[in-house]
Protein backbone atom coordinates (compact mmCIF):
# COMPACT_ATOMS: atom_id res chain seq x y z
CA UNK A 1 0.00 0.00 0.00
CA UNK A 2 3.30 2.16 0.92
CA UNK A 3 4.52 1.41 -2.17
CA UNK A 4 1.30 2.45 -4.55
CA UNK A 5 0.79 5.83 -2.59
CA UNK A 6 4.39 6.85 -3.30
CA UNK A 7 4.06 5.78 -7.24
CA UNK A 8 1.23 7.87 -6.98
CA UNK A 9 2.92 10.93 -5.27
CA UNK A 10 5.88 10.62 -7.70
CA UNK A 11 3.46 10.92 -10.73
CA UNK A 12 2.20 13.75 -9.60
CA UNK A 13 5.11 15.81 -9.01
CA UNK A 14 5.52 16.51 -13.11
CA UNK A 15 2.20 17.18 -13.37
CA UNK A 16 2.30 19.88 -10.54
CA UNK A 17 5.86 21.00 -11.91
CA UNK A 18 4.40 21.62 -15.34
CA UNK A 19 0.71 23.07 -13.64
CA UNK A 20 3.04 25.68 -12.06
CA UNK A 21 5.04 26.51 -15.06
CA UNK A 22 1.72 27.10 -17.47
CA UNK A 23 -0.22 29.31 -14.91
CA UNK A 24 2.76 32.42 -15.19
CA UNK A 25 2.08 32.16 -18.95
CA UNK A 26 -1.95 32.18 -18.62
CA UNK A 27 -1.65 34.72 -16.08
CA UNK A 28 0.31 36.92 -18.33
CA UNK A 29 -2.49 36.59 -21.27
CA UNK A 30 -5.71 37.56 -19.11
CA UNK A 31 -6.27 40.78 -19.78
CA UNK A 32 -9.43 42.87 -18.70
CA UNK A 33 -12.32 42.83 -21.62
CA UNK A 34 -16.01 43.42 -21.75
CA UNK A 35 -16.58 40.00 -20.36
CA UNK A 36 -14.57 40.13 -16.95
CA UNK A 37 -16.91 41.14 -13.95
CA UNK A 38 -16.75 44.45 -12.95
CA UNK A 39 -15.80 43.99 -9.54
CA UNK A 40 -12.22 42.29 -11.32
CA UNK A 41 -12.04 45.26 -13.19
CA UNK A 42 -12.23 47.57 -10.09
CA UNK A 43 -10.14 45.73 -8.36
CA UNK A 44 -7.08 46.69 -10.88
CA UNK A 45 -6.25 50.03 -10.06
CA UNK A 46 -5.78 50.69 -14.01
CA UNK A 47 -9.12 49.12 -14.90
CA UNK A 48 -10.82 51.07 -12.22
CA UNK A 49 -9.46 54.21 -13.91
CA UNK A 50 -10.69 53.19 -17.69
CA UNK A 51 -14.49 52.44 -16.11
CA UNK A 52 -14.28 55.99 -13.73
CA UNK A 53 -12.99 58.02 -16.99
CA UNK A 54 -15.88 56.46 -19.30
CA UNK A 55 -18.93 55.05 -17.60
CA UNK A 56 -18.80 57.98 -14.52
CA UNK A 57 -20.73 56.72 -11.79
CA UNK A 58 -20.37 53.32 -12.09
CA UNK A 59 -18.13 52.25 -9.65
CA UNK A 60 -20.43 54.63 -6.87
CA UNK A 61 -24.05 53.43 -8.17
CA UNK A 62 -25.93 53.24 -5.16
CA UNK A 63 -26.36 49.47 -6.44
CA UNK A 64 -23.04 48.50 -7.37
CA UNK A 65 -23.14 45.47 -5.03
CA UNK A 66 -26.12 44.27 -7.08
CA UNK A 67 -24.07 44.50 -10.53
CA UNK A 68 -20.69 44.17 -9.90
CA UNK A 69 -20.38 40.31 -10.46
CA UNK A 70 -21.71 40.82 -14.18
CA UNK A 71 -19.93 41.94 -17.14
CA UNK A 72 -19.86 45.37 -18.71
CA UNK A 73 -21.48 43.16 -21.95
CA UNK A 74 -23.84 42.02 -20.24
CA UNK A 75 -24.93 45.33 -18.17
CA UNK A 76 -24.94 47.11 -21.12
CA UNK A 77 -27.71 45.00 -22.80
CA UNK A 78 -29.69 45.45 -19.62
CA UNK A 79 -29.34 49.07 -19.65
CA UNK A 80 -28.44 50.83 -22.88
CA UNK A 81 -29.68 53.70 -21.73
CA UNK A 82 -27.54 53.86 -19.06
CA UNK A 83 -24.27 52.28 -20.84
CA UNK A 84 -23.92 53.30 -24.10
CA UNK A 85 -22.57 51.72 -26.93
CA UNK A 86 -19.89 54.36 -27.80
CA UNK A 87 -18.83 54.84 -24.09
CA UNK A 88 -18.56 50.48 -23.84
CA UNK A 89 -17.09 50.60 -27.08
CA UNK A 90 -14.50 53.29 -25.89
CA UNK A 91 -14.42 51.30 -22.65
CA UNK A 92 -13.45 47.99 -24.29
CA UNK A 93 -10.04 49.78 -26.43
CA UNK A 94 -8.97 51.42 -23.12
CA UNK A 95 -9.02 47.76 -21.13
CA UNK A 96 -7.59 46.06 -23.81
CA UNK A 97 -4.37 48.54 -24.09
CA UNK A 98 -3.86 48.23 -19.81
CA UNK A 99 -0.17 46.02 -19.69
Amino acid sequence: MRMLLAAAALALVPAAGFAADAAPAATAAARLNLDTPVETIVADAAGKAVLDANLPGLTTYEHYDMIKTYSLRALSRMAPDKLPAEAIAKTETDLAAIK
